[in-house]
């Protein structure tokens, strides 16, 4: 049978309430918490109806923790640790949804530097930054790059790499999955949010990219 904790955890606001009202007549707080949850459930019975709201208890942990990981990453300055390798990526669409160009800037602390500058085929401008950031983290990976910092201007795209799948946007679930595939072969990552201002390196390279024949893409 379920303790105390679970059940106090389970209940809602309401439900506490009901309960504290039936211990004025005598009935100890965690029978009291059975027989109301009991009745909240109803024909599901009250395991399901604990299960239920610990997942859904878990999915609003899962919210919170992400939305911190995305503060944090918001209000770190983007320079305060100098690493090894430096990457810049930005994708455009032309409309949007339109076709699309990707840039991205890769220097390493010997000298190396590898630009980019291609047409992506078609899409919003969020799957131009991804493909753009893939195409970077692909750069960095050939480029066996370890200590490596990542700009980029796109929120939505920096806010979804690091969710889990069934938390990231479906719409960019392939794009997401190839990015951090890439991600798992690199050592010492991180991503960092920069205004658009600070990013023209590789928005120009992406701008250039646009203006390039179109060629059939694959989505990733």
């Amino acid at each position: 049978m379920p303790d105390l904790a679970s059940l106090l955890a389970a209940a809602y606001k309401t439900e506490r309430a009901a309960s504290r009202r039936l211990m004025t007549t005598g009935v100890p707080e965690r029978e009291a918490l059975l027989q109301t949850l009991t009745v909240s459930a109803g024909k599901q019975g009250l395991v399901a109806l604990l299960a239920h709201r610990a997942a859904l208890q878990q999915r609003v942990q899962e919210r919170a923790e992400a939305r911190a990981a995305a503060q944090a990453r918001r209000t770190t300055p983007p320079d305060s640790t100098v690493t090894p390798w430096r990457g810049w990526f930005d994708g455009s669409a032309h409309p949007n949804p339109g076709r699309c160009g990707i840039g991205a800037l890769l220097l390493g602390p010997a000298g190396e530097r590898v630009e980019l500058a291609r047409a992506a085929g078609y899409g919003n401008s969020s799957e131009a930054e991804y493909r753009a950031l893939i195409a970077l983290l692909d750069a960095a990976v050939a480029a066996g790059a370890h200590g490596l910092t990542v700009y980029g201007d796109s929120r939505v795209v920096l806010d979804d790499v690091p969710l889990p799948p069934q938390r990231a946007a479906q719409s960019l679930l392939p794009l997401h999955a190839a990015a951090n595939a890439l991600l798992a072969q690199l050592v010492d990552v991180r991503l960092r949010w920069i205004p658009r201002h600070k990013n023209t390196a590789a928005d120009a390279l992406s701008q250039r990219a646009s203006l390039l024949p179109h060629e059939d893409h694959d989505g990733t």
